[in-house]
This record gives structure tokens, sequence and C-alpha cells, in this order.
């Protein structure tokens, strides 16, 4: 391989770069287009949930429970129902996600010692939403029951009751349980997939579509050169873009990075070439771009967005799929920029990972080698 050939066909590829607005265009706007959509349009949290009351007793105890309901960060009561139809509407309108009835022998019950029931109503149209709003009802009820028991219990003399079994939470790495920290690290992998296999799956295929692939067929450059020399720009600036999102990830959204810069850098560097090389054995066999840029967003956005853990637990996949995942490069990087920016997990606790983007990058780059030929036909 020579340096000189190479350089030339990298300064080649440079300069069609810097000629071809779309592609400048993409790189420059797709990561802050990806990062922003993402960073504020994907949010997991719930909080300030809509609560429908109906406090059919209307006494101190039961407006007491409601208003831990108000009280709480992730309720809103937004209509105070005064008959039960009005409750079922606004659940089937949409209006509340969460409804609570208060019975009417509520305080009656709760003076006596007896356990009293509340009625809780959810819209599980959205099944993991709908866990989510049930836990945090039963823990409001569950504290407000503690109280009331702790009273009643004082009323009858025994003072030095305590509860036999307490949890004392502590929550690592995301300490505000935060959705946007859990997202943002792996829109970078998804903003690498898709700019990296997208640019450079044109490059061939522009070659033939423009005519020019007979010039380069015709000059002494090797199949290797050509690859290195085209994909050497998309390299440094899918470096560029990594550098992007990642200060835009902590100093836009203030997302912690505990880890070392050279495992991100180390890591990203592997990513890409395995991207870019996908992106380029894609462009070598379809040889057109339109076909090349369809079949570069399916295999890389696909995969980076459903397979990869950035938005769905790997764990909770069937089996068949948690299979496939392993041969899906993204899943390895969410893995280590996860690890890089929440935990500040050393390097060789990423070794795994790391080696496994390896072996794919490698895989990837001899496979699209081995696809282009120097011939017309």
């Amino acid at each position: 391989m020579r340096w000189h050939r190479l350089l030339a066909m990298a300064r080649k590829e440079f300069i069609q770069i810097l000629r071809d607005t779309r592609s400048l265009a993409i790189v420059v706007t797709m990561p802050l287009i990806l990062m922003l959509f993402y960073g504020y349009g994907v949010n997991l949290d719930y909080k300030n949930i809509p609560v429908c009351a109906f406090d059919r007793e209307g006494s101190q105890q039961s407006q007491d429970l409601l208003h831990r309901f108000k009280a709480s960060d992730y309720f809103q009561v937004v209509r105070v129902a005064d008959n039960y139809p009005a409750v079922v509407e606004g659940v089937e309108s949409g209006e509340c996600q969460l409804a609570v009835v208060v019975p009417h022998d509520f305080s009656q019950r709760l003076a006596s010692g007896q356990p009293a029931a509340v009625q809780a109503i959810v819209d599980a149209t959205d099944d993991n939403g709908a866990n989510l709003v049930m836990g945090y009802a039963e823990a409001v009820v569950a504290g407000y029951a503690q109280e009331v028991q702790t009273e009643w219990l004082g009323r009858q003399g025994r003072t030095g009751f305590q509860v036999p079994l307490n949890v004392e939470a502590r929550t690592w790495f995301n300490e505000e349980l935060e959705s946007k920290d859990f997202i943002i690290p792996g829109i970078v992998a998804l903003v690498m997939a898709v700019i990296g296999a997208f640019l450079t799956s044109l490059t061939i295929a522009r070659e033939w579509e423009r005519g020019t692939m007979e010039q380069l067929i015709s000059t002494p450059v090797s199949r290797t050169e050509i690859m290195v020399g085209k994909l050497v720009p998309y390299f440094v600036i899918g470096l560029l873009d990594t550098a992007l999102c990642t200060v835009i990830a902590v100093g836009w959204f203030g997302v912690p990075f505990r880890g070392q810069w050279t495992t991100l850098l180390l890591s990203s560097a592997l990513f890409l070439l395995g991207v870019l090389g996908q992106g380029y054995f894609i462009s070598v066999v379809t040889k057109s771009q339109l076909a090349a840029s369809q079949a570069a967003l399916v295999s890389t956005l696909l995969p980076a967005f459903l397979l990869s853990g950035f938005l769905f637990a790997i764990e909770q996949m069937p089996a068949v799929i948690q299979t496939i995942t392993r041969v899906i490069p993204a899943r390895y990087y969410v893995s280590i920029l996860k690890g890089v920016f929440l935990k500040g997990t050393p390097p060789a606790l990423l070794a795994e990972h790391l080696l496994a983007l390896a072996i794919f990058a490698a895989l990837v780059m001899g496979l699209a080698t081995r696809a282009f030929h120097k011939r017309l036909v």
C-alpha cells in the first residue's frame, strides 16, 4: 500500500464532500437534530400524571389522602368529580390516566382499625406506563396507611410500635432517576451508526452513477488503497461528530461524564470502522446511491434503535431476539457509552465489548475489501 496514493484518494474524497452540499448538511445538521429531537422528544419520566379524584365521603381523612396525591411530584389532580360516571368519562376521554375513588365509609373503618379499600382506576392502554402509575399510587397510599396505623396504635396505648421491615433505597449512577441520562448516551451510537453507514454507502455508488469508475479503475491504485482512502475522511468526520454529540450531551443536557476519554475514543473508533465498512460494502454491492442509502438506513437505524438496548432492555426481549442482538455492534457500543458516561467503568471491565467491536470491524472491513473488484463487470 503506497501512502502517496492513499493520501491522494483521501484528498479526492475530502474535496468531493466539500463540494456536495447535501453531504455537508447531513454531517453538520443530523447530529444536532437527532440529539435535540431525542433529547427533548423521548422522555421516559412519569411525572405530573393526570388524576381524577372522587371523594364519596368528604371527611378530613379522605381529603388528607387526596392531598398526598396533590403534593406528590408524580401526580396532578386535574378533575374533582362528584359522581362515578364523571370519573369513568375522565378516564375514557384520556383526560385522566388515574382515577382515585375514596369509599363513603373510609374514615369510619380507619377509626375502628379495620382495613379500608381505595379504588384506583388506571388507563392501561400503555401497559408499562400503567405499571408505573400503579406503583406510584400504591406508594402514596402505603405511606398514608403507615401513618394512620401508627396513629391508631398510639390511641391504643402502643406508642413503641415500629415497622418491622423498611427499605432504604440507594440509587447509583443516575441518582436523580432522569431518563435523559439513560437515553442521551445511546443517541451518540445512533448518530454515528446512521451518519457513518449512510455517507459511506454513497462513495462507490456515486462513482458508478457519475461514470468516473472507469477512470478510477484505470489508475494503479489498489482496491485496499481505494477503500482506505475513501473511508479516512468519513472516519475523521465521524470522530468530530462524536465529539460534538458528547459536548452537547455534557454541556447542554447535563449528562455526567465519569469515565475516561481514551475509552470513549477507542470504542468510538472501533464502532466507526465497523459502520463505515458496512456502508462501503453496501455501496459496492448495490452500485446505486438510492438503493445504497435506503439499505444503509435500514441496516443501521433500526437495529441501533430497537436492538441495542438504547431504549428497550435486551434482558426483557425473547431469547431468540437476545441472540440476534449479539451480532449488532450498536449493542456493545451503547453498553460502553452508558458505562463511560454514567458509571465511569474502567476499560478492563469493558474489554469484552471492545473485543466484540474490534472483531466486527475486522470482519466487515475484510468483507468490504473482498467485495470490491477493479473491473467494470
